[in-house]
């Protein structure tokens, strides 16, 4: 089924497109902070800046990492939360040419180490400390066996480390420091540099994890964001003005790109929010008239549940869009009616496709909204296909096909599994299993990777797998997705023990806890004699759903 723009409101004219307009990610910041001068960016705290004021802060940015030696291509990572600071360094290191690599503030040491040492980051940007974890410290006990020069001498390729915030250890320098050493930089070297970017050439690799357990970099370019992204303010209405509280994590496609990119083609104010707690967030809507929530079910069911929410108002709220999870009926008709939310909408995408492949529109019913994904973005296709590769008729159930300019020109220097994922006429296999309507609206059914959400973060079962693995005490182990209230989905291990061992299952999970990010960390251990397999020793998944 392929996406028109007979649901884009008013259409989109092709010379309006926004690659075309803005050209790259720096010309979208320049543009905004020319267009929207005097408007309200960002609201952090105490700390409030116009639209002019972010953009002499990311040229700053830019200027500083042109200094330290970033050239055209190199990849720059950012492993922090939500905050003014992500903002201006990750626009900043995108402005002076530089891919940009964020880190799931979730991760571990090692986690992270693995994404920079695969990218060949050269650049870091850290946080401080964290939800009580320093980032320095846990990503040098991972890195401490490294022969290297550098700051994290594991890491060859990376050659500086700036912490935002005030102090840094040896060998890493602070915000300060950093943005000082870009103050010889002239604005007009600063300016050519951004100039200089080919709308073609990658913005931005995320990256993600696959059926083989260790992530992929999805490349994106600097037109695939601005397009896509244009079209998704479009699709939900957002506009110049709105309030946009940004609890998506920045390192998430739908964060950075439904967010920060989002906000400045339309000059709505950016409200980060590190880490998502509802009491915050009622007092956020409130103080600062939040009229755009996004965010995935768990976030809005929690808001509408909250013994005080009367307590706040919530009135200014006019646009919610969700997705990542089954949306239930009642909690868009709740929305609309309790909160007076005037425009629902619910979407579906994936890194692979730029995150966003189908979207309702607005004006569509309670139970299309609800029960579909919504339709393919304009200018893409979407397919259903059983596994000889055959489109299926509408409402037949098989695996979710994309193509279309959303869709990512590869894996990060992975021509293998790459070609797995591409087929050669363009068509990228989402691993997802779906089924479309006679209106082309799709409905996610099921996953073919086998991956589970918990709480908007997505759990791929092969990674969890590989590192409950490494325990000395497990000797095969398979994870699944189970329901849970509140988070939607979380993990639940199936693990065969070592011959001999009494290991509990409290003591996996709490050597998980040490090992992994807390959302991969399986809820529920069961120990089973032997994992159910077919006759070619692959795990029976669906067995143990039963079970479960």
């Amino acid at each position: 089924m392929r996406g028109d723009e007979q649901g884009m409101p008013g259409g989109v004219e092709l010379e309006m497109r926004g690659d075309l307009r803005w050209g790259s990610i720096p010309g979208l910041m320049r543009s905004a902070a020319e267009r929207y001068a005097e408007r309200e960016a960002v609201v952090e705290g105490r700390t409030r800046i116009t639209y002019a004021e972010l953009g002499e802060r990311v040229e700053r940015a830019a200027a500083a990492c042109i200094a330290s030696g970033v050239e055209p291509g190199d990849r720059v990572a950012v492993w922090a939360p939500n905050t003014l600071d992500w903002i201006v360094s990750a626009l900043g290191a995108v402005s002076a040419g530089a891919v940009l690599v964020p880190l799931n503030t979730r991760f571990k040491g090692t986690e992270a180490a693995y994404v920079l040492q695969r990218s060949r980051a050269k650049l870091l940007f850290i946080t401080g400390t964290f939800l009580g974890t320093s980032y320095v410290a846990s990503l040098r006990r991972a890195t401490a066996e490294g022969t290297g020069e550098g700051p994290l001498p594991a890491l060859e390729h990376l050659e500086q480390v700036v912490v935002l915030s005030d102090d840094a250890p040896d060998n890493f320098r602070t915000w300060k420091d950093f943005l000082a050493g870009g103050d010889a930089v002239p604005a007009a070297a600063v300016a050519a540099r951004s100039a200089a970017i080919d709308p073609a050439s990658p913005s931005d690799i995320i990256f993600t994890s696959g059926t083989t357990g260790r992530p992929k970099g999805a490349v994106i370019t600097h037109a695939q964001s601005l397009r896509c992204y244009d079209i998704w303010s479009e699709l939900a209405g957002l506009r110049e003005g709105d309030r946009y509280l940004i609890v998506n994590p920045f390192f998430h496609t739908f964060g950075y790109k439904a967010g920060i990119l989002a906000c400045l083609m339309r000059g709505a104010t950016m409200v980060p929010q590190p880490v998502f707690n509802v009491d915050t967030a009622l007092a956020n809507i409130a103080a600062e008239r939040i009229s755009v929530l996004p965010g995935p079910p768990t976030l809005h069911q929690s808001l509408l549940d909250h013994p005080a929410r009367a307590k706040h108002d919530l009135s200014a709220l006019r646009l919610v869009v969700t997705g990542a999870a089954v949306v239930p009926l009642q909690l868009v008709e709740r929305l609309r009616t309790e909160l007076g939310i005037a425009t629902v909408l619910t979407a579906y995408g994936l890194s692979e496709a730029s995150g966003i492949v189908t979207m309702c529109r607005r004006g569509d019913a309670a139970e299309v909204i609800a029960q579909t994904s919504g339709r393919a973005i304009p200018d893409t296709e979407v397919r259903v296909v059983n596994p000889a590769g055959e489109t299926l008729p509408p409402g037949a159930s098989g695996e979710v096909l994309v193509r279309g300019h959303n869709v990512m020109q590869g894996y990060f220097e992975d021509p293998q599994e790459t070609k797995k994922t591409i087929t050669p006429d363009g068509w990228l296999r989402t691993g997802d299993v779906g089924v479309l309507d006679e209106e082309g609206n799709l409905r996610i059914t099921d996953r073919i990777k086998d991956m589970f959400i918990v709480g908007g973060f997505n759990a791929y079962p092969a990674e969890i797998e590989q590192l409950l693995g490494l325990h000395p005490d497990i000797a095969d182990v398979a994870v699944i997705g189970i329901p849970d209230a509140r988070l939607g989905e979380v993990g639940k291990a199936y693990a065969v023990r070592r011959s001999g061992s009494t290991l509990t299952s409290d003591d996996l999970i709490a050597w998980s806890r040490r090992e992994m990010a807390n959302y991969k960390v399986p809820r529920q251990v069961e120990f089973v004699s032997e994992l159910p397999r077919n006759a070619s020793g692959k795990v029976l998944k669906t067995e143990l759903r039963g079970r479960a």
